[in-house]
Formats: C-alpha cells, structure tokens, sequence
C-alpha cells in the first residue's frame, strides 16, 4: 500500500490566477501561523505592488491534551489548523509585479514554511 509520503497532488497544480506561483516540493502540514507568515513576508517585499492569492486554507483541525493528563477522558482541545500539503501543489500565486520581484518576494515566502518550495511562472 502507498503512504501519503510517496503520493503526489492532482488538484491545485498549475497557476490559475497570477503568473507566478510557489510549488510545493515536498509533503508537509502547513499551519495557519507559518500559512501568515509567509503572506507577511510577501506583501512586505512588494509593498503594495501586485496582487497575492493564496490558494491553500488550513481548515484540519489539529488537538492537543494538556501535559501531565491521565488516559482516557476523551479527545483533547482544537490547538490549531492545519493544511496537508502534497508535492505540486501551488500554495501562492501572483501577479502585476516584475519576473524578479515576484522571483524574490516568493523565496521569502518559502523560506517561512516547513518545506521545500519552487517558483514557477506561466
């Protein structure tokens, strides 16, 4: 049987919306925090240039009992969200802005999450 590890994606693999976009190379949970991160980043660089899509949303809720808690007692509280990302996905597109700006804007973007990432453009 395949693991969700040596799967790739079949949705959301190609640019939709800007000409610029960031390719997931690598399986990963992206969080709602990273996920912010990296738009700041972003939208920080371009200051106000182009236009940003965001095309993932973490809506996998993630729960965590506290340290120290016997078993049993049922499931734990929401810690957070999640978005299971597969390889080759496009987690952000863009648009209105240079090939370079774009190309740098993105890197930052990718350096914010926890794997590897590729720019890519129409």
């Amino acid at each position: 049987m395949a693991t969700r590890r040596n799967l790739k994606e079949t949705r959301g693999v190609s640019l939709a919306f800007g000409s610029f976009g960031l390719k997931a190379e690598e399986a990963a949970w992206v969080n709602s925090k990273q996920l912010e991160a990296a738009r700041k980043a972003m939208t920080n660089f371009v200051q106000r240039g182009g236009k940003i899509w965001i095309r993932i949303f973490p809506d996998k809720p993630i729960t965590k009992k506290p340290p120290e808690v016997t078993m049993g007692g049922g499931k734990g509280d929401v810690e957070g969200y999640v978005f299971p990302v597969l390889p080759g996905r496009i987690l952000f597109e863009m648009d209105g802005v240079a090939r370079e700006v774009a190309k740098e804007a993105l890197k930052r973007a990718g350096a914010k999450l926890p794997i590897r990432t590729k720019f890519v453009s129409r």
